[in-house]
């Protein structure tokens, strides 16, 4: 459910970049690691943005951000917490992994659609993507 409405706030705000989702922490190294059901996937092809929730299953959004800065390739990924979470202790743990922002969850509809539609102004069309040699030339 939650993914459908960032999905529908993403395609309202007229955000047209593909948009992969992935349903746990598992799931999510898989895809950018590439391995698992995402084996031989083009690893050239680097997301502009992550967007990130802390509370998800089998493996938690602060273990996939450690995972993520970890390794030399997925280093410089931008990462964005979206999450429900108020809790001081995650926006500090967020911030000390490397989250490049922690943006909290909108209770209200009309806030979370303007939420996102900012997130996506930002993220994909004003921010300058880190360089990295695994873009596609």
């Amino acid at each position: 459910m939650k993914n459908t409405l960032t999905l529908r706030a993403l395609e309202k705000s007229n955000i047209k970049n593909d948009v992969v989702v992935v349903h746990d922490g598992a799931e999510a190294l898989d895809y950018l690691f590439g391995t698992g059901p995402y084996a031989g996937r083009d690893l050239t092809v680097v997301p502009q943005v992550t967007l990130l929730d802390l509370k998800l299953p089998k493996v938690d959004g602060l273990e996939v951000l450690r995972q993520l800065r970890a390794n030399e390739l997925t280093r410089l990924l931008p990462v964005v917490i979206l999450t429900s979470s108020n809790e001081e202790q995650d926006r500090i743990h967020g911030y000390g992994l490397g989250a490049n922002s922690y943006v909290r969850k909108p209770i209200d509809f009309g806030q979370f659609m303007d939420t996102v539609r900012q997130l996506g102004l930002y993220w994909l069309i004003l921010n300058e993507p880190a360089p990295t040699t695994r873009r596609a030339n």
